[in-house]
């Protein structure tokens, strides 16, 4: 595992526009992190442009709605933040040459049993990257629920900033993407390979719990959704996510039920 010490580039900013392919939870989120850091955003879903004007207005006049063609195309980096199972959708010509960002996970009770998943073949990244297969895809933000994605982050060098693990096979993609971490307020670790990437999948030790506080006993299902919404994240340093990275044990895909899904 390599630290963000060893990642970041202060000097090498190089995305200008970052280009979602899904507009759920964790796409929204990365949308306002991406205009708060002065990013340029393009926003897309598979029902059109149209249905995004609430979420552009609410970005401001730095984001524009389009489709995932487009999305793709002008996207420095491009996000990926679909449901897994309908991974095949993605436009694999408008990415090629890109390096893109896959925040899925298998989760079988939304996508249905995905068999290279289920026998252990393959991560659900690598299954992402067969078919991107002119892209360059490293798996991020798939381990932390929408809301503490959203208030954590932190700029570089604050005491309570956190650390997200990264994975891809090619280093100089997980350097960029690195880099746009760091600029949304996050420090990276890099936990290996796309057939690494399973050491962050759900149920795994660093899978959202690490950035949540613990929740109090006895909440109606109203207060839970409040407190949900209105507790800040706990800080997860990067020495932490390699100790908690370390302890994973791999089960069968999808067997750990999810408390969350992300998108």
């Amino acid at each position: 595992m390599t630290s963000v010490s060893e990642l970041r580039t202060r000097h090498l900013v190089t995305t200008r526009t970052l280009g979602l392919i899904g507009s759920g939870m964790i796409g929204s989120a990365l949308a306002g992190l991406g205009v708060a850091a002065g990013l340029d955003v393009v926003v897309s879903n598979s029902r059109g442009p149209g249905t995004l004007a609430d979420l552009v207005a609410r970005l401001g006049d730095r984001a524009r709605a389009a489709t995932p063609e487009e999305a793709a195309r002008v996207g420095d980096l491009v996000v990926a933040t679909i449901p897994l199972k309908h991974y095949a959708q993605l436009p694999a010509g408008a990415l090629a040459g890109k390096t893109v960002i896959d925040t899925m996970n298998y989760y079988p009770e939304r996508d249905g049993r995905l068999a290279d998943l289920d026998t252990g073949g393959s991560t659900s990244c690598e299954l992402v990257q067969r078919h991107l297969t002119g892209s360059r895809v490293v798996k991020a933000f798939n381990n932390i629920d929408f809301r503490r994605l959203s208030v954590s982050a932190r700029p570089a060098g604050a005491p309570d900033r956190s650390a997200l693990p990264i994975a891809g096979d090619d280093p100089a993609a997980k350097e960029e993407v690195a880099r746009l971490l760091d600029v949304l307020g996050y420090d990276a670790v890099d936990i290996g390979t796309l057939a690494d990437s399973w050491r962050s999948e759900p149920g795994t030790p660093v899978y959202v719990q690490p950035y949540l506080a613990e929740r109090p006993k006895g909440l109606s299902q109203e207060e839970a959704g409040r407190w949900f919404f209105e507790t800040p994240g706990v800080p997860v340093p990067a020495t932490r996510v390699e100790e908690l990275v370390g302890q994973a044990v791999r089960l069968p895909a999808g067997a750990a039920a999810a408390t969350l899904t992300q998108d």
